[in-house]
């Protein structure tokens, strides 16, 4: 019995994939700030210090090598979105590369989790950042706890529908950029040439390759939402046009920040200095040049853009879940709740977010999304590469060339990881295994004594 049938038996794609929304109720803007929206809540504020404590003051560096990563990447999404516009986004790739059955659930799921790991690292570097400015006690207890509630505030908007999404999405995304733009500015002013020591890590030597690629791999997770546009291709104004442009628009944006604030961070703390605050290393940078008031102003760019990251989070994964439920590629309960099948879903991904919120500190988070993240989007590529050539013109060689990147930096990010903490390779390994099989038991529960699966997408 194949469990990776392909489609071509009758089966049709739903009319609302999963959505309960109307289409096209998503502007070109509303999707940028939706992508950018992600990034820049678990991009430069999460990660600069773990990418410092692995490339040195090559950290820059990383963030800018990781772009151009991201670049290669978005080429296969950009593709993928114009042809299949949904609101199943990386879920609907998946199925047109592989076939209804457990390949496509197994990989769609992948990204679901590391989309909701998204959501947990974030919520937690806003609580990690608010207690900078708010003594409320224990930083172990506070910092989870914050991050639970926001993530409750991220569902109630949610639940208020796309339109306050979208209007939440754009403001914050005016306040962060425009917050984060005057921190730049103002801290390349100020930088010191003597914090530049040309690479120097800690240790007064060199940073290694793998080092260098590690740092890489986990500031790949400041890019990965522009993936969340393509979850929303279903219901942005000409798809079929403007899901690419918004996840070109979003990466381009992003670059430029990460660079300019990486650099202005590592021209105001020297290397020791930013590994010593690795969670709020952005906080720590402003006080050389603003003092007091520098703290509380980062903060509080830190806490709109952590918060809207979180937002536009929960709106791309639940909507991912809903279009698996509706594919049959996952269970779907709803447990005496009422509403369409888009609230339940939201319900679970917050409530699994709150738990690995509570469960992993920001390290671990960080290191099981970019494992999950960069395996399914090594699979996106081949799939891509391997089964949609003769239907979608692409050239080969970029496509190609965002597999190696991506495998090189896996590889590297999985050494030192072996190294550093074996425990969360054992956890990612452990919860790899336990998606795989219970994928497959789902799938033999609507196959038929003829081996053929019922795939039938429900409404």
């Amino acid at each position: 019995m194949d469990h990776n049938q392909s489609d071509d038996m009758g089966m049709t794609t739903p009319k609302h994939s999963g959505n309960d929304e109307g289409a096209a109720s998503l502007s070109l803007r509303g999707a940028v700030s939706l992508g950018t929206g992600v990034m820049i809540g678990a991009g430069i504020f999460a990660l600069t210090g773990q990418a410092a404590g692995l490339a040195g003051d090559l950290f820059p560096v990383a963030f800018l090598v990781a772009a151009v990563v991201a670049g290669f990447s978005s080429y296969s999404y950009v593709k993928l979105s114009n042809a299949y516009p949904s609101s199943g986004g990386v879920a609907m790739f998946l199925k047109e590369e592989y076939g209804l059955g457990t390949a496509t659930g197994v990989l769609a799921l992948f990204m679901y989790v590391s989309m909701v790991i998204n959501e947990s690292l974030v919520a937690r570097t806003f609580g990690t950042y608010l207690l900078q400015i708010v003594d409320l006690g224990s930083p172990s207890f506070w910092a989870p706890a914050l991050g639970v509630a926001l993530l409750a505030v991220a569902f109630a908007i949610n639940l208020a529908g796309n339109t306050y999404v979208q209007a939440t999405a754009g403001i914050m995304a005016i306040l962060k950029v425009g917050g984060l733009a005057v921190f730049a500015i103002i801290g390349l002013a100020y930088a010191s040439s003597a914090n530049f020591s040309n690479g120097a890590s800690t240790g007064g030597s060199s940073p290694s390759i793998e080092g260098f690629l590690a740092a890489v791999a986990l500031s790949i997770l400041a890019y990965k939402g522009f993936t969340t546009i393509t979850n929303s291709g279903g219901e942005i104004v000409d798809p079929h046009r403007n899901t690419g442009r918004a996840i070109v628009i979003s990466i381009a944006i992003c670059s430029v920040i990460y660079l300019v604030l990486s650099v202005a961070v590592a021209g105001n703390l020297t290397l020791t200095e930013i590994i010593d605050a690795e969670n709020f290393a952005l906080a720590r940078a402003a006080e050389p040049a603003f003092g007091q008031a520098g703290l509380w102003f980062t903060v509080i760019i830190a806490v709109i853009a952590t918060a809207s990251g979180v937002i536009a989070s929960v709106f791309a994964a639940s909507r991912m879940l809903a279009m698996l439920s509706t594919m049959k590629e996952v269970p779907h309960r709803h447990l005496g709740m009422p509403g369409p099948i888009r609230v339940h879903t939201m319900v679970y991904t917050v409530a699994f977010a709150m738990a690995l919120t509570v469960l992993f500190d920001l390290r671990r988070i960080a290191a099981l999304g970019a494992i999950f993240y960069l395996i399914m989007d090594i699979a996106i590529h081949w799939g891509l590469l391997r089964r949609l050539r003769s239907r979608i013109d692409i050239k080969p060689g970029i496509v190609i060339a965002a597999i190696v990147l991506d495998v090189v930096v896996l590889i590297a990010f999985l050494w030192v990881k072996a190294s550093a903490d074996a425990l969360i390779l054992y956890v990612s390994a452990a919860a790899i295994a336990v998606i795989v099989g219970a994928e497959r038991l789902f799938m033999r529960s609507h196959t038929g004594p003829d081996g053929q699966m019922n795939m039938e997408m429900s409404e």
